[in-house]
């Protein structure tokens, strides 16, 4: 796993040129080379990256994210707080539909304590939410990706054709002023696009890091969105554009 900002700077590095140097990564982190040496054996132990003489290259293709279990302990405080900040926004009763992710992951947790109805799309979400005493939880149907926990495929997004929200809560891969919010799979894009259309409103919940990232597939433009909840590491040009929009963003 990630636990360290270093291996998500390293790892944003290596996504964009396929390979690394230690002393190009030692001079860019501000870092000694044993410290940027152990890293990536540390990384290697995950399978996103293989070790070469001098350095390192990715396992990932790149149209591929990282797994969800390194992802999941990467930014975990200031996911905490998106996730509250989300969870503020919504009323006693609402409708919600719920996004993947290790951030829709931190939203389910936020909302239990709510009394609301709650279709979430991925499996742990559904696990954060069980049991809670005042949701009311409806499962979607689908295919659930290994190893990623989403719930994907023609049946889920059949069921949000089918069904109307007063709120999606949306995550994604990688945002960008032109090109909007992004995703690595073209199946979980499909369903991201289902919930925006089956919703009344549309908060996207992104750490600012999401912002210095690419990806395949568009989910929607980002003047779609009625709120977006980030942190202070967005880049305050985007979020200018977004607020000219009529976008409320929230900065945590």
């Amino acid at each position: 796993m990630a636990p360290h900002p270093r291996h998500e700077q390293i790892l944003d590095v290596l996504h964009r040129e396929g390979r690394v140097e230690v002393a190009e990564l030692a001079a860019l982190l501000a870092a000694s080379e044993v410290t940027i040496r152990r890293d990536l054996d540390q990384l290697a132990l995950t399978g996103v990256l293989r070790r070469v003489h001098g350095g390192a290259v990715s396992t990932l293709l790149r149209g591929e994210g990282q797994p969800y279990a390194m992802r999941e302990p990467d930014a975990a405080a200031v996911k905490a707080r998106m996730a509250a900040a989300a969870q503020a926004l919504l009323v006693q009763g609402e409708a919600v539909v719920l996004d993947s992710g290790t951030t829709g992951e931190a939203v389910a947790r936020a909302l239990r304590p709510r009394r609301l109805t709650v279709m979430p799309f991925s499996i742990q979400a559904i696990a954060a939410l069980a049991g809670a005493p005042e949701i009311t939880l409806h499962l979607p149907g689908g295919t659930v990706r290994p190893e990623e926990g989403s719930v994907v495929g023609p049946l889920a997004e059949s069921a949000l054709r089918d069904l109307r929200f007063d709120t999606a809560i949306i995550s994604c891969c990688a945002a960008s002023a032109g090109d909007g919010l992004l995703a690595y799979d073209l199946q979980d894009a499909a369903v991201k696009r289902g919930m925006i259309a089956s919703s009344r409103r549309v908060i996207a919940v992104a750490e600012g890091a999401k912002f210095r990232r690419s990806a395949m597939a568009v989910i929607c433009a980002l003047d779609t969105l009625d709120v977006l909840i980030t942190d202070a590491a967005a880049p305050p040009e985007a979020l200018e554009e977004l607020r000219a929009a009529g976008v409320e963003v929230i900065v945590v």
